[in-house]
């Protein structure tokens, strides 16, 4: 792809997330898809979101910073959302919270088939007053 496609991909991508449309997000992915130090695979993204998207109903990320590079997207989003179900472990605290994210993408053929990045699930713990693992 090139970069302008990339960028519109990215775009795309986002606005999934944002609908919250597991759907729309798993077209994204490459059901092997590899994520650093998370369990492997587009079901365990998928379940991942829907467990965020069920703590947080009004997630949303905002982008910051976008660069492409040959069949990688380096992105830095900031995520954020009020806590009104339990959230691994952590019973609701109607808290809002808002965290930086960045993630390293590398596409193939439209899907994202790994990526590594920050895991701002312990920011988000923090925030919400706990640092439950």
């Amino acid at each position: 792809m090139e970069p302008w496609e990339l960028r519109e991909w990215y775009v795309e991508f986002l606005d999934a997330c944002n609908r919250h449309d597991l759907d729309a997000i798993r077209a994204f992915l490459d059901p092997d898809v590899r994520r650093a130090h998370l369990p492997r695979g587009a079901d365990a993204w998928i379940d991942d979101l829907a467990d965020l998207f069920a703590a947080f109903p009004d997630w949303r990320w905002r982008r910051i910073q976008l660069v492409v590079e040959d069949d990688r997207v380096a992105a830095h989003a900031r995520g954020s959302g009020a806590q009104s179900g339990a959230y691994r472990g952590i019973p609701p605290t109607r808290r809002h919270v808002n965290v930086a994210e960045f993630a390293m993408y590398r596409i193939v053929e439209g899907r994202i088939v790994e990526v590594s990045g920050s895991d701002p699930s312990f920011e988000v713990r923090a925030q919400l007053g706990t640092t439950l693992g």
